[in-house]
């Protein structure tokens, strides 16, 4: 057997285990699974139940004991918030509405949760909102079981566009903690995942012609 071949199995054998331990690390992380569901451009928006993984355009009565509620008539996004309820703001701001996370971000007590009915903002200082891209919040809220828990939703933004101009909002896919009062961490979509291995065994291939 060619040393290569060997180191490859070793790799794959190392990568199982890795797999393995996350999974029984994040064993309470309920996972969405790609979503794609685009929110209603009106006062009412999506309302989403994230433990029941329901999701509905307003309103709200059509979706019982929901968690978040995105909404916007025009180019921006508010959310109103469940009681409880709320977004985390970006690590180091105690002020103002959801921060535009980054993966690897924790979601859990010890953020500042925006609670009031406040649009993000857009633009290029860290933790705004970006138009055309994919933007995270984190937020907590009340389960089923009447405790707080704490998860992340990933949403796809539309084009800036005029001034007016309604913009689309997707949500993308979203996890939870399923732990009352357990952090989580905003992870990459499964997707990007499957690119940056892609990318690494085209990278170790070049490395071994």
């Amino acid at each position: 057997m060619r040393i290569s071949n060997r180191f490859e199995k070793h790799i794959v054998a190392a990568a199982a285990v890795a797999m393995g331990a996350a999974a029984a690390a994040n064993a309470a992380v309920v996972y969405s699974g790609p979503v794609n569901f685009v929110c209603a451009v009106d006062i009412d928006g999506c309302y989403i139940n994230v433990e029941t993984n329901t999701l509905s355009n307003g309103p709200g009565s059509g979706v019982p004991g929901w968690d978040v509620n995105p909404y916007m008539t025009g180019g921006g996004m508010n959310f109103f918030n469940s009681t409880g309820g709320g977004q985390m703001r970006y690590p180091g701001v105690t002020t103002g509405p959801a921060g535009n996370l980054a993966v690897g971000t924790s979601v859990g007590s010890t953020g500042s949760f925006n609670t009031a009915t406040t649009g993000v903002v857009f633009g290029s200082a860290a933790g705004n909102w970006q138009y055309s891209a994919e933007n995270v919040i984190g937020f907590k809220f009340v389960g089923a079981d009447t405790l707080t828990h704490y998860g992340w939703m990933r949403f796809l933004m539309g084009a800036a566009g005029s001034s007016g101009t309604s913009m689309t909002r997707t949500v993308v896919d979203y996890a939870y903690e399923s732990t009352a009062g357990a952090s989580i961490v905003v992870t990459p979509a499964p997707g990007a995942i499957a690119l940056l291995g892609v990318a690494g065994l085209a990278g170790g291939r070049r490395r071994r012609n």
